[in-house]
């Protein structure tokens, strides 16, 4: 979504914020794209969540919803909130109908862009028990991007993981160090066998046609977000050749798999 109000690169009116993140919804239903996530990537500077302001949380379940009326049935929603606003997050996709979050922190704490920022497991999972959320998956990032993981660095990626499966996520996000870099293969490799089939393993960043078929066969589900921008630079907008070609690239292996 667009830059919300009251953030610095927010250009208005909300009413084409919305109809913008519709559009781009619609543009991934079209080609059929099998998920969705929503996230408000252009509220740069990111704050944390005890700065975070309410109608950033009110336009995301606005646009959350509509979205989810524009897509079909069986298209997988999430919503992440920046910066590691994960109860946030539950709340939205609890109101708006979607299946799960994308969450920053998860376990373990570390120094991002925004500051320090501390797990959340215990309080997120709890919350989420409070209002009755409990069909709304957290996939948590591990040793996430755009961080300094120097506090643990005697802490493995295989431990964070370990220790994210011990904390009840539904989910492993891999990605590389920065939004648009690459996953390493051996990391998703060692993780994927770490986890073996009771947790999905997603990658989170720098998935591009022409690597995508690196992670098809250990990872279970891909979230790509720059390639599919124009020229595939996350900031630009959603260009549906990108889309289209993704898609059925991957449809076309998934068909080739299961012949």
């Amino acid at each position: 979504m667009r830059a919300s109000a009251g953030t610095p690169r927010y250009k208005g009116p909300v009413e084409k914020i919305i109809e913008d993140a519709v559009e781009e919804a619609s543009i991934y239903a079209k080609y059929g794209a099998d998920g969705i996530l929503v996230e408000n990537m252009h509220d740069i500077p990111y704050v944390k969540k005890k700065d975070l302001s309410p109608e950033i949380v009110t336009l995301m379940t606005r646009i959350c919803t509509e979205v989810r009326k524009v897509v079909p049935g069986n298209t997988v929603c999430g919503v992440q909130i920046l910066a590691g606003c994960n109860r946030e997050a539950i709340a939205v996709a609890k109101a708006a109908g979607f299946q799960f979050i994308r969450a920053e922190g998860f376990v373990f704490s570390h120094v991002a862009d925004e500051g320090f920022m501390d797990a959340s497991a215990g309080t997120l999972l709890r919350y989420r028990r409070q209002i009755d959320a409990e069909d709304v998956l957290v996939f948590a990032d591990v040793k996430k991007k755009h961080s300094s993981h120097a506090i643990t660095s005697d802490v493995t990626l295989l431990e964070t993981v370990k220790a994210a499966e011990f904390f009840l996520a539904d989910g492993i996000i891999l990605t590389g160090r920065a939004t648009g870099e690459e996953a390493n293969m051996q990391d998703l490799t060692e993780v994927r066998k770490c986890v073996a089939e009771r947790l999905p393993v997603l990658i989170g960043s720098g998935v591009t046609l022409d690597n995508v078929g690196n992670y098809t066969a250990a990872a279970d589900a891909l979230i790509v977000g720059s390639y599919l921008k124009t020229a595939g630079r996350w900031e630009n907008s959603l260009d549906a050749h990108r889309v289209q070609a993704l898609v059925e690239y991957l449809k076309s292996r998934q068909q080739q798999q299961s012949s």
